[in-house]
């Protein structure tokens, strides 16, 4: 086993979906340490010292497992990234030389006010696949506790201040074993375990009554894995090849969640995270900083933080050093740029219907004076066939299913909605069969037993699910 860097290139499109998990609500509109939804912070992939968690709901421990096939001398690099919170209190200083705490210090561009702020930690790692054949390999880890000063200077110079950032000692250790699968191919269960071992308890340092403040410093925050095979793939864990579906079922992920990333189409890195993902995320590409993902919520948010008085700015400047940077970015943002926050449309999917064209590349669909080329769009309504019977209803199991008729739901692995696994068993009413441009199919339903049922009819607001996540009601 070696402690080695991952390949930065390799990694880089993963990473930028990493670094979003990281900082996933860090600081939130209106940026301000006083906004009473910036007070209660850290939410997700939250690793507490083992004797905090139990009595108050929370996890010391991820654990993800996945399919690998390694091909070869396969190695495995593992990057496990987290956030370290540090207590930041702010001092002003005295005629006589000494500093007092105060709950903010004024300065002419920014309110500096304690708040809490989040390093990036790391710890990687790098070990053979054939040596986790043979057993457990394990990496313990250590954070120390340290103290750090900032000295704050005033416009003239003078040192009106310091900031005092306090980090507690934090322990953990990262797992990693392999167990060859009864397949017929070279295939193993990946398992790796991301444990908080911190000794600290609520009663060290007279801290019986402590609240969630108090373990924030000796937690990992936001932790999750990068992991990339040198040769070989990963499976996916919603859409796996047949012989392998019943070794992914197998898999039990418990406060995390294994998606394929890197480019798209590669198989051979994975970012397990405390968020749901679909295989293969990315950030907008008209995405210009941490706050923008390329729908019409940033337009607006990008104008409200422009709109922001001058004394909220500064307030939001002396919060943290994320926050200033996206008060800067909404201030400087130039109007040709705001506009590519109204939403985006990424690209016409590939066009299979008979008698229309195939186009090779999106700018084959358009001629030299951008008149696009088929007769009949796939968007215009003329295109797609018109309603009839035999659209209003598809076979299901055997069974002839349309509106009116009873299911049960049955959501699939593919689904990234939590709430939608909630209704896993729920019987349901089909309202209507719909068919997309991709010739998809998609039962509109309502849920038996609703009580805003007649409302959601009256408004066409169903919830959708496809063929094969239904099941007909016997005797229905």
């Amino acid at each position: 086993m070696t402690t080695t860097a991952l390949p930065a290139a390799r990694f880089a499109v993963a990473r930028q979906v990493a670094d979003a998990v990281l900082f996933e609500g860090y600081v939130l509109y209106p940026y301000r340490a006083s906004a009473a939804k910036n007070r209660l912070r850290w939410q997700f992939g939250v690793l507490v010292p083992p004797a905090w968690g139990p009595a108050h709901g929370e996890h010391s421990f991820q654990r993800t497992e996945v399919v690998m096939e390694p091909r070869g001398a396969a190695t495995l690099a593992v990057e496990l990234r987290f956030l370290h919170a540090q207590r930041r209190t702010v001092e002003e200083a005295r005629p006589d030389g000494s500093f007092v705490t105060v709950p903010e210090l004024h300065l002419p561009d920014r309110v500096l006010v304690p708040w809490d702020e989040g390093t990036e930690e790391r710890v990687e790692m790098t070990v053979a696949v054939a040596e986790l054949e043979e057993g457990e390999v394990s990496l313990p880890f250590v954070r120390p506790a340290r103290e750090e000063t900032e000295t704050v200077l005033g416009a003239d110079g003078r040192e009106v201040g310091r900031l005092v950032r306090r980090t507690e000692r934090a322990d953990g250790v990262l797992r990693l074993r392999a167990e060859q699968l009864d397949v017929p191919y070279r295939a193993f269960k990946l398992t790796a375990v991301v444990e908080n071992t911190s000794e600290w308890t609520p009663d060290a340092e007279g801290a019986a009554g402590a609240d969630r403040d108090v373990v924030l410093p000796r937690s990992l925050v936001a932790a999750h894995l990068l992991m990339g095979l040198s040769a070989g793939s990963f499976l996916s864990m919603t859409d796996p090849p047949e012989w392998a579906k019943t070794s992914v079922a197998t898999c039990a992920n418990r406060h995390t969640w294994p998606v394929l990333a890197g480019e798209p189409g590669s198989s051979d890195v994975v970012l397990s995270s405390p968020i749901i993902l679909e295989d293969h995320p990315g950030i907008a590409p008209e995405s210009i900083g941490a706050m923008y993902d390329a729908t019409e919520i940033d337009e607006i948010l990008a104008l409200r933080t422009a709109a922001l008085t001058d004394q909220e700015k500064r307030e939001a400047r002396g919060t943290d050093a994320r926050a200033a940077a996206v008060i800067d970015l909404a201030e400087t943002m130039p109007p040709e740029v705001l506009e590519r926050l109204h939403g985006a449309v990424r690209a016409l999917r590939e066009i299979t219907d008979p008698g229309v064209p195939t186009p090779e590349s999106f700018a084959e669909l358009f001629d030299e004076d951008a008149v696009f080329k088929p007769d009949t769009p796939w968007w215009d309504p003329e295109h797609a066939d018109p309603a009839g019977p035999a659209r209003d209803r598809i076979l299901i199991d055997g069974t002839s299913v349309g509106p009116g008729s009873r299911v049960v739901l049955r959501p699939g692995l593919r689904r990234t909605d939590a709430q939608d696994l909630f209704l896993q068993g729920a019987t349901a009413q089909v309202e209507a069969v719909l068919h997309d441009v991709d010739g998809g199919v998609h039962l509109a339903v309502t849920v038996e037993g609703d009580p805003g049922a007649d409302i959601r009819r009256e408004q066409g607001r169903f919830l959708y699910f496809q063929p094969d996540e239904v099941a007909p009601l016997e005797g229905a």
